[in-house]
């Protein structure tokens, strides 16, 4: 897979001109990676959470009391975020795999950064 990347990366520096880490199809990939690095580094303090709330509930509530703060609100939203550009740029990645490639790939993976950061934004919103 990897060697296929960097083949079809190199097609695209070829056909377009410009090299493949300034394309932003490649920025899309980086994201995407960054986004999952960043989940997977969430991951715990989530389910360190979660375990409060079976095994110590005031500290749970006072947890949940210290979500109330902007910060706090300012991090959800980088984090719902994250998810939706991770689900967007999986469903990139299905589409490379299972779509030919067009020419309108640029604005689809645009489309899909500007709707990850306006789902965020949703969230943010309500939130405060």
């Amino acid at each position: 897979m990897g060697s296929n990347l960097c083949k079809g990366a190199w097609r695209m520096k070829a056909a377009s001109g410009i090299t493949s880490r300034a394309h932003p199809l490649w920025l899309a990939y980086i994201l995407h990676r960054l986004s999952g690095l960043a989940l997977a580094l969430f991951l715990p303090l989530h389910l360190w959470v979660l375990a409060l709330a079976m095994t110590d509930p005031e500290r749970l509530d006072g947890f949940l009391n210290l979500t109330e703060a902007g910060a706090v609100k300012l991090a959800e939203f980088g984090l719902v975020f994250l998810l939706a550009v991770h689900m967007f740029g999986g469903l990139r990645l299905m589409a490379m795999e299972w779509l030919p490639w067009s020419t309108s790939q640029k604005t689809l993976a645009a489309s899909a950064a500007a709707i990850s950061f306006l789902i965020s934004l949703l969230f943010f919103l309500k939130a405060i």
